[in-house]
């Protein structure tokens, strides 16, 4: 069932936003080679903590990490461990956090020291996408016109939008309806309202659309091994268009693309296509 969310449960969906968006920016700061991806788990699980949080990962479905930490050709689901980030990673963030009740959910990729220029061309390309998403959303349109929006970019930058994995719907659960892809026709699809909240989150590989998950059952990489990148806001559906809920600044904005999105820019339209699975974040 789709829930339209209140100006009060908003409110509290900011609320949450902002604690999400304050660890995952200090999280940033700690990302440098010789790091584990378990330090910065422990550190995320700290901060979530102390800013009146829980973490929104731990346990889901029996998931071990307090976020989800993957690095290069790891899409999505990693799991923290004693492995070391090296100069010239691309180290995904993907972090979510609950308070007094209510979810928000995050993504971020994050340059390990110096990367290659395909890498940083990755990135600037992933990040456009998630602004070009987030600025189609609007009452009236249809969520498929989202994907169509993400697909249509990245695929005419010459890259691939993960197919497998889709955003979704979030407010009291973390995943709820509907699914958001990444992809597809135009004109199909639930018909967004005000007060809908989407967790909108494009996964792009250099490569091949195709995924693998790997043998602990939750890594999900690409499956010839090239690199991918992963952003994502959690966003509201206004009377007037949309609002950013994860982002530290306290005063609502709508309509506004933070500065960080878009850095990024490229051409536009391209084509489309199926499928579907939630990312866990």
């Amino acid at each position: 069932m789709i829930t339209c969310k209140s100006a009060r449960e908003l409110e509290k969906m900011r609320q949450s936003g902002r604690v999400t968006a304050r660890v995952l920016e200090r999280l940033k700061d700690a990302v440098k080679p010789g790091v584990t991806t378990q330090d910065i788990n422990a550190y995320a699980d700290e901060l979530i903590r102390a800013d009146g949080g829980t973490p929104a990962f731990l346990g889901y479905h029996g998931f071990a990490g307090s976020i989800c930490t993957s690095v290069n050709e790891q899409i999505v689901h990693g799991i923290p461990s004693s492995r070391t980030l090296r100069d010239g990673d691309i180290f995904k963030i993907d972090i979510g956090s609950c308070v007094d009740g209510w979810f928000s959910d995050m993504a971020a990729s994050v340059p390990v020291g110096q990367v290659s220029a395909q890498a940083e061309r990755l990135l600037d390309v992933t990040r456009t996408a998630l602004a070009i998403a987030i600025e189609a959303v609007r009452p009236g349109i249809h969520v498929s016109d989202i994907g169509f929006a993400v697909q249509s970019y990245v695929e005419a930058q010459g890259y691939a939008v993960v197919r497998a994995l889709v955003g979704h719907g979030i407010g009291q659960a973390l995943h709820e309806e509907p699914p958001v892809p990444n992809y597809g026709r135009k004109g199909t699809g639930v018909v967004l309202k005000p007060g809908m909240v989407l967790a909108i989150e494009p996964m792009v590989n250099v490569g091949t659309f195709r995924v693998k998950t790997l043998a602990d059952k939750w890594t999900v990489v690409t499956d010839d091994g090239s690199l991918s990148a992963h952003f994502e806001h959690t966003v509201a559906v206004t009377p007037d268009g949309f609002e950013i809920l994860t982002l530290t600044d306290a005063t609502p904005q709508v309509n506004h693309i933070p500065e960080s999105l878009r850095r990024g820019e490229g051409g536009m339209r391209a084509r489309q296509t199926p499928g579907r699975i939630q990312a866990i974040g």
